[in-house]
């Protein structure tokens, strides 16, 4: 199998955490994802079985939230939130919808597949392997209208990549950057907004990002020991923004911000609704944006 890079060995946590999420009540959910551990690797399917017991739930929530205090509530939130917009923009009519370091995300097979709309998604050249492995061994094939294509944004050409996948750059997206930035470069996230700006007008865009006083060391927001693992350690959390600066990013490549949201976000939309009193890290945002007209670019 293709060597697995540092950055790619992140795809699997988010969906234990999904996965686990599925063993609550169907009331008490914060979203509905029967597909998450049948994706997972059979050592983690058993620790996600493992956690139907409460006290083991409850101990891998501290472990996780041990690093960054919220972090299991935060990378919840954000999942539901991406599912809130995927659905939005379907209701919308959108018909093409692209994961940009898609991991293990089931979108597609939840979501854009039973609505008939196309979904390609993109990752590092590990992760779609073991994807497309993993897709052919739970369900005997790729999800209708789902392309999976290796795309190394720092050294490939999403353009040429997406267009040899069948996107079609004359009819609006929506594009889905959930849990990536953080592992790029400034210059290859830029880059990359640069390839989205050929998208058409009325096209859809959301990516996370995390704060770069929490990166810097200016805050820890408490979440010293994610830095120490994910910054100082291993040197995989590279770019970050500042909330002020997205709608200026946004405006450099055609698009408009909309919404962006955090803890504060998450918590009145999704958790009080559940009674769900739980911290909410916020060293992670969510941004929403929609695709200029050509006039508006200029």
């Amino acid at each position: 199998m293709t060597a697995r890079p540092p950055a790619a060995q992140t795809a699997f946590g988010p969906m234990v955490i999904a996965a686990c999420e599925q063993n609550l009540p169907a009331d008490q959910r914060l979203f509905d994802d029967p597909d998450a551990v049948r994706l997972l690797p059979p050592s983690q399917r058993l620790i996600v079985g493992a956690c139907r017991w409460k006290p083991a739930h409850q101990l891998l929530v501290r472990a996780t939230d041990s690093k960054a205090q919220g972090l299991w509530a935060s990378l919840l939130c954000r999942k539901r939130y991406a599912d809130d917009k995927v659905r939005e923009a379907l209701h919308d009519r959108i018909e093409q919808f692209v994961f940009l370091g898609a991991g293990l995300d089931t979108r597609s097979l939840r979501l854009v597949a039973p609505a008939g709309a196309r979904s390609f998604e993109t990752d590092l050249p590990a992760n779609i392997v073991y994807k497309r492995q993993r897709l052919a061994e739970a369900y005997g094939r790729i999800p209708p209208n789902t392309s999976l294509t290796a795309v190394n944004l720092e050294t490939d050409d999403l353009t040429e990549a997406l267009a040899a996948a069948g996107f079609d750059w004359h009819q609006p997206a929506m594009f889905i950057w959930e849990a990536v930035t953080q592992y790029l470069t400034e210059d290859t996230v830029r880059k990359t907004l640069a390839c989205l700006a050929s998208s058409a007008p009325g096209s859809r865009l959301i990516f996370t990002y995390l704060r770069r006083d929490f990166l810097d060391g200016t805050e820890d927001y408490g979440a010293a020991p994610a830095r120490q693992e994910f910054v100082t350690k291993r040197h995989v959390w590279h770019f970050g923004l500042l909330p002020e600066e997205t709608p200026k990013l946004l405006r450099d490549y055609g698009w408009t911000e909309h919404e962006q949201v955090g803890p504060t976000e998450y918590a009145e939309r999704y958790l009080a609704p559940l009674g769900r009193d739980v911290a909410v890290s916020p060293i992670e945002r969510f941004v929403y944006g929609v695709r200029s007209t050509d006039e508006a670019r200029s």
